[in-house]
Protein backbone atom coordinates (compact mmCIF):
# COMPACT_ATOMS: atom_id res chain seq x y z
CA UNK A 1 0.00 0.00 0.00
CA UNK A 2 2.94 2.41 1.35
CA UNK A 3 4.20 1.60 -2.33
CA UNK A 4 1.60 2.11 -4.20
CA UNK A 5 1.40 5.34 -2.33
CA UNK A 6 4.46 6.53 -3.78
CA UNK A 7 4.52 5.51 -7.17
CA UNK A 8 1.19 7.91 -7.45
CA UNK A 9 3.11 10.45 -5.92
CA UNK A 10 5.82 10.30 -8.56
CA UNK A 11 3.45 10.51 -10.95
CA UNK A 12 1.61 13.48 -9.88
CA UNK A 13 4.89 15.46 -9.79
CA UNK A 14 5.91 14.07 -13.04
CA UNK A 15 2.93 16.50 -14.32
CA UNK A 16 3.65 19.33 -11.45
CA UNK A 17 5.12 22.10 -13.55
CA UNK A 18 4.94 24.85 -10.54
CA UNK A 19 6.32 23.43 -7.46
CA UNK A 20 5.07 26.28 -5.35
CA UNK A 21 1.80 26.82 -6.86
CA UNK A 22 -0.51 28.71 -4.49
CA UNK A 23 2.31 29.50 -2.19
CA UNK A 24 3.28 32.99 -0.49
CA UNK A 25 6.89 33.81 0.19
CA UNK A 26 8.23 36.42 2.20
CA UNK A 27 12.39 37.00 0.96
CA UNK A 28 14.35 39.19 2.92
CA UNK A 29 17.24 41.27 1.18
CA UNK A 30 15.83 40.47 -2.27
CA UNK A 31 16.87 43.74 -4.47
CA UNK A 32 19.81 41.77 -5.94
CA UNK A 33 22.35 39.17 -5.65
CA UNK A 34 20.88 35.96 -3.96
CA UNK A 35 17.97 37.00 -2.91
CA UNK A 36 16.40 38.60 -6.06
CA UNK A 37 17.12 35.27 -7.85
CA UNK A 38 15.28 33.05 -4.81
CA UNK A 39 12.26 35.26 -5.66
CA UNK A 40 12.75 35.05 -9.50
CA UNK A 41 12.82 31.33 -9.18
CA UNK A 42 9.89 31.18 -6.66
CA UNK A 43 8.11 33.12 -8.71
CA UNK A 44 8.28 31.01 -11.33
CA UNK A 45 7.50 28.01 -9.72
CA UNK A 46 3.91 29.49 -9.04
CA UNK A 47 4.42 31.55 -5.38
CA UNK A 48 3.09 34.94 -5.20
CA UNK A 49 6.58 36.67 -3.40
CA UNK A 50 7.01 39.77 -1.04
CA UNK A 51 10.62 41.00 -1.34
CA UNK A 52 12.24 43.14 1.02
CA UNK A 53 14.93 45.41 1.37
CA UNK A 54 16.24 48.63 2.43
CA UNK A 55 16.39 50.74 -0.91
CA UNK A 56 13.31 51.67 -2.82
CA UNK A 57 15.35 51.81 -6.24
CA UNK A 58 16.38 48.38 -6.88
CA UNK A 59 13.33 46.66 -4.93
CA UNK A 60 11.14 48.73 -7.46
CA UNK A 61 13.28 47.55 -10.50
CA UNK A 62 13.13 43.58 -8.98
CA UNK A 63 9.46 43.64 -8.55
CA UNK A 64 8.98 44.93 -12.14
CA UNK A 65 11.00 42.37 -13.70
CA UNK A 66 9.12 39.86 -11.65
CA UNK A 67 5.71 41.25 -12.61
CA UNK A 68 6.85 41.44 -16.58
CA UNK A 69 7.38 37.95 -16.40
CA UNK A 70 3.86 37.00 -15.26
CA UNK A 71 4.44 36.74 -11.57
CA UNK A 72 3.12 38.02 -8.28
CA UNK A 73 4.92 40.23 -6.46
CA UNK A 74 4.89 43.07 -3.81
CA UNK A 75 7.90 44.64 -2.57
CA UNK A 76 8.15 46.26 0.73
CA UNK A 77 11.02 48.94 2.30
CA UNK A 78 12.04 47.72 5.30
CA UNK A 79 14.98 47.15 7.50
CA UNK A 80 15.45 43.80 9.77
CA UNK A 81 16.69 45.53 12.44
CA UNK A 82 13.03 47.21 13.15
CA UNK A 83 10.60 45.06 14.82
CA UNK A 84 7.75 47.76 13.12
CA UNK A 85 9.04 46.74 9.61
CA UNK A 86 8.70 43.45 10.44
CA UNK A 87 5.46 43.28 11.43
CA UNK A 88 4.38 45.79 8.21
CA UNK A 89 6.20 43.45 5.91
CA UNK A 90 3.97 40.51 6.93
CA UNK A 91 0.75 42.49 7.16
CA UNK A 92 1.45 43.32 3.78
CA UNK A 93 1.95 39.98 2.76
CA UNK A 94 -1.45 38.92 4.55
CA UNK A 95 -2.78 41.96 3.11
CA UNK A 96 -1.60 41.23 -0.86
CA UNK A 97 -1.89 37.65 -0.80
CA UNK A 98 -3.99 36.56 2.26
CA UNK A 99 -1.82 34.42 3.59
CA UNK A 100 2.25 33.34 4.40
CA UNK A 101 3.82 29.79 3.83
CA UNK A 102 7.49 30.47 3.37
CA UNK A 103 10.19 32.81 5.09
CA UNK A 104 13.60 33.44 3.85
CA UNK A 105 15.54 35.12 5.76
CA UNK A 106 18.21 36.20 3.28
CA UNK A 107 19.31 39.71 4.53
CA UNK A 108 22.56 39.98 6.24
CA UNK A 109 25.54 42.40 6.20
CA UNK A 110 29.35 40.93 4.61
CA UNK A 111 31.93 42.25 6.78
CA UNK A 112 35.72 41.26 6.77
CA UNK A 113 36.83 43.16 9.81
CA UNK A 114 39.64 41.37 12.54
CA UNK A 115 38.57 40.98 15.85
CA UNK A 116 41.13 43.59 16.94
CA UNK A 117 39.72 46.54 14.98
CA UNK A 118 36.19 45.51 15.97
CA UNK A 119 34.31 47.89 17.98
CA UNK A 120 31.01 47.63 19.93
CA UNK A 121 29.23 49.63 17.19
CA UNK A 122 30.12 47.97 14.18
CA UNK A 123 29.53 44.55 16.03
CA UNK A 124 26.52 44.93 17.39
CA UNK A 125 25.05 46.58 14.29
CA UNK A 126 25.86 43.31 12.34
CA UNK A 127 24.92 41.15 14.86
CA UNK A 128 21.30 43.02 14.85
CA UNK A 129 21.10 42.16 11.13
CA UNK A 130 22.59 38.98 11.10
CA UNK A 131 21.23 37.51 13.88
CA UNK A 132 18.81 39.48 15.07
CA UNK A 133 16.55 40.19 11.92
CA UNK A 134 16.38 35.90 11.04
CA UNK A 135 15.21 35.52 14.92
CA UNK A 136 12.35 38.79 14.40
CA UNK A 137 11.32 37.40 11.18
CA UNK A 138 10.74 33.95 12.18
CA UNK A 139 9.31 35.14 15.55
CA UNK A 140 6.39 37.26 13.58
CA UNK A 141 5.93 33.84 10.71
CA UNK A 142 4.93 31.20 13.91
CA UNK A 143 2.01 33.64 14.47
CA UNK A 144 0.88 32.67 11.23
CA UNK A 145 2.65 28.91 11.05
CA UNK A 146 1.59 27.82 14.24
CA UNK A 147 -2.55 28.50 14.22
CA UNK A 148 -2.55 26.50 10.69
CA UNK A 149 0.43 24.06 11.72
CA UNK A 150 2.16 24.51 7.89
CA UNK A 151 4.74 26.53 6.69
CA UNK A 152 9.04 26.87 5.96
CA UNK A 153 11.74 28.81 7.29
CA UNK A 154 14.50 28.67 5.33
CA UNK A 155 17.67 30.71 6.94
CA UNK A 156 20.54 31.76 4.80
CA UNK A 157 23.78 31.23 6.81
CA UNK A 158 27.13 30.59 5.52
CA UNK A 159 29.97 28.09 4.85
CA UNK A 160 31.60 30.85 7.45
CA UNK A 161 28.97 29.13 10.35
CA UNK A 162 31.83 26.40 10.35
CA UNK A 163 34.74 27.58 9.13
CA UNK A 164 35.38 31.02 9.69
CA UNK A 165 37.65 33.07 7.71
CA UNK A 166 35.61 36.56 7.14
CA UNK A 167 34.78 39.26 9.62
CA UNK A 168 35.07 38.40 13.47
CA UNK A 169 31.38 39.84 13.93
CA UNK A 170 29.98 38.22 10.07
CA UNK A 171 31.60 34.29 11.44
CA UNK A 172 30.32 34.46 14.59
CA UNK A 173 26.68 35.52 13.53
CA UNK A 174 26.36 33.00 10.90
CA UNK A 175 27.80 29.98 13.35
CA UNK A 176 25.13 31.08 15.53
CA UNK A 177 22.21 31.51 12.76
CA UNK A 178 23.49 27.55 12.64
CA UNK A 179 22.28 26.95 15.84
CA UNK A 180 19.32 28.97 16.04
CA UNK A 181 17.91 26.87 13.03
CA UNK A 182 18.47 23.80 14.80
CA UNK A 183 17.01 25.29 18.19
CA UNK A 184 13.92 26.08 16.24
CA UNK A 185 13.65 22.82 14.24
CA UNK A 186 13.94 21.11 17.52
CA UNK A 187 10.84 23.43 19.07
CA UNK A 188 8.65 22.71 15.84
CA UNK A 189 9.58 18.66 15.94
CA UNK A 190 5.99 17.63 16.24
CA UNK A 191 4.48 20.20 13.65
CA UNK A 192 4.25 20.00 10.09
CA UNK A 193 6.57 23.37 10.34
CA UNK A 194 10.38 23.05 9.08
CA UNK A 195 13.08 25.53 9.63
CA UNK A 196 16.56 24.45 7.51
CA UNK A 197 19.37 26.44 6.46
CA UNK A 198 21.66 26.80 3.06
CA UNK A 199 25.08 27.67 3.89
CA UNK A 200 26.20 28.95 0.70
CA UNK A 201 30.18 28.92 -0.35
CA UNK A 202 31.61 31.53 -3.01
CA UNK A 203 29.19 32.46 -4.81
CA UNK A 204 29.01 35.23 -7.61
CA UNK A 205 27.28 38.25 -6.43
CA UNK A 206 28.11 42.03 -5.72
CA UNK A 207 29.07 41.20 -2.01
CA UNK A 208 31.00 38.58 -2.62
CA UNK A 209 32.94 40.20 -5.78
CA UNK A 210 33.95 43.28 -3.26
CA UNK A 211 34.92 40.43 -0.47
CA UNK A 212 37.23 39.16 -2.97
CA UNK A 213 38.69 42.85 -4.46
CA UNK A 214 39.15 43.46 -0.30
CA UNK A 215 36.36 46.19 -0.75
CA UNK A 216 34.24 45.19 2.06
CA UNK A 217 34.41 46.87 5.35
CA UNK A 218 37.90 45.86 6.97
CA UNK A 219 39.55 45.14 3.72
CA UNK A 220 41.30 42.11 3.19
CA UNK A 221 43.16 41.92 6.06
CA UNK A 222 41.61 38.95 7.64
CA UNK A 223 41.84 37.64 4.48
CA UNK A 224 45.81 37.89 4.28
CA UNK A 225 45.72 34.89 7.66
CA UNK A 226 42.54 33.11 5.97
CA UNK A 227 42.44 33.90 2.43
CA UNK A 228 45.13 30.82 1.09
CA UNK A 229 42.76 27.96 3.08
CA UNK A 230 39.61 29.12 1.43
CA UNK A 231 39.64 30.05 -1.81
CA UNK A 232 40.48 27.39 -4.25
CA UNK A 233 40.66 27.68 -8.55
CA UNK A 234 37.58 25.78 -9.45
CA UNK A 235 34.09 27.51 -10.40
CA UNK A 236 32.25 29.15 -7.79
CA UNK A 237 28.80 29.18 -7.76
CA UNK A 238 25.97 31.11 -8.93
CA UNK A 239 22.84 33.02 -7.51
CA UNK A 240 21.05 29.97 -9.06
CA UNK A 241 22.28 27.47 -7.19
CA UNK A 242 21.70 28.93 -4.02
CA UNK A 243 17.77 29.46 -4.94
CA UNK A 244 17.90 25.80 -6.17
CA UNK A 245 18.45 24.73 -2.94
CA UNK A 246 15.96 26.89 -1.48
CA UNK A 247 13.30 25.40 -3.72
CA UNK A 248 14.34 22.20 -2.99
CA UNK A 249 13.46 22.96 0.89
CA UNK A 250 10.62 24.76 0.27
CA UNK A 251 8.84 22.41 -1.80
CA UNK A 252 7.22 18.82 -0.93
CA UNK A 253 10.77 17.63 -2.03
CA UNK A 254 12.20 18.69 1.36
CA UNK A 255 9.05 17.70 3.39
CA UNK A 256 10.85 15.72 6.02
CA UNK A 257 13.65 17.53 5.93
CA UNK A 258 14.27 19.61 9.46
CA UNK A 259 17.13 21.05 11.71
CA UNK A 260 19.79 20.90 8.42
CA UNK A 261 22.05 23.21 7.07
CA UNK A 262 22.45 22.45 3.79
CA UNK A 263 25.60 23.35 2.37
CA UNK A 264 25.99 24.70 -1.51
CA UNK A 265 30.03 25.24 -2.05
CA UNK A 266 30.99 23.21 -4.82
CA UNK A 267 33.09 21.21 -2.72
CA UNK A 268 35.19 24.28 -2.16
CA UNK A 269 35.27 24.14 1.74
CA UNK A 270 34.43 20.45 3.02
Amino acid sequence: MFVHQIKKEREENKMEKEMLKGKVAIITGASYGMGQTMAELFAEEGAAVVLTARGQEKLDKAVEEIRCRGGKAVGVVADVCSTDDTRRVFETALKEFGDVDILINNAGIGEQKIIDETDDEWMLSVMNTNLGGPMRYIREALKIFLPKNDGVIINISSVNGTRPFCGATYTSTKGALNTLTKNVAMRLIDTNIRCNAVAPGATVTPAHLANKAGEQPGGAKMLEYSGHYVYFPGPECDPMDQAYACLYLASKMGRHVKGQILQVCNGAFL
